[in-house]
């Protein structure tokens, strides 16, 4: 799908502040709330625009601790990786799960309450999961940047 500058600046309000209405986003572009209103409609049919969230303050849900764990499987086969990324996304604690190149297969973003119920996560579920070789995890000392946003 090819993308004007129009359909970009409104992309970039999009990720910004999706609740702003049609008629806001209209006046900021210069153009009809129905031609706005029709920009987004084809967005979204095209899939360029996946879904609408809203972005949750983790500390106030008391999920503020975060740990990047790298996993490496036992064996790298068609089995073990599809029986993994079902598992995985079985798990409300992973947030984000990355296959990758390099020594580790994948990536594994997490959102916990604290180091005990890490702990408790890598025990009871994590390292539980069969065809699992070996984790290493970091963990977050400050949030520098987080962002939602692609650049567009």
């Amino acid at each position: 799908m090819k993308f004007d500058k129009i359909d970009i600046k409104l992309l970039g309000l999009l990720q910004s502040d999706c609740k702003k209405t049609t008629k806001e986003y209209a006046n900021t572009l210069g153009l009809s709330a129905t031609a706005v209103y029709e920009r987004i409609k084809r967005l979204e049919r095209s899939d360029t625009i996946k879904s609408y969230v809203a972005l949750i303050n983790k500390n106030k849900v008391e999920k503020s601790f975060t740990a990047f764990c790298h996993v490496k499987l036992v064996q790298h086969t068609q089995e073990n990786i599809r029986h993994f990324e079902n598992a995985i996304l079985k798990l409300e604690e992973v947030v984000e799960c990355h296959h990758l190149s390099g020594d580790f297969d994948y990536l594994l973003k997490i959102h916990v309450r604290d180091m005990e119920d890490y702990r408790g996560f890598m025990v009871s579920k994590l390292t539980a999961m069969p065809h699992i070789g070996s984790t290493q995890s970091s963990f977050t000392i400050k949030e520098v940047k987080h962002s939602t946003a692609i650049p567009l």
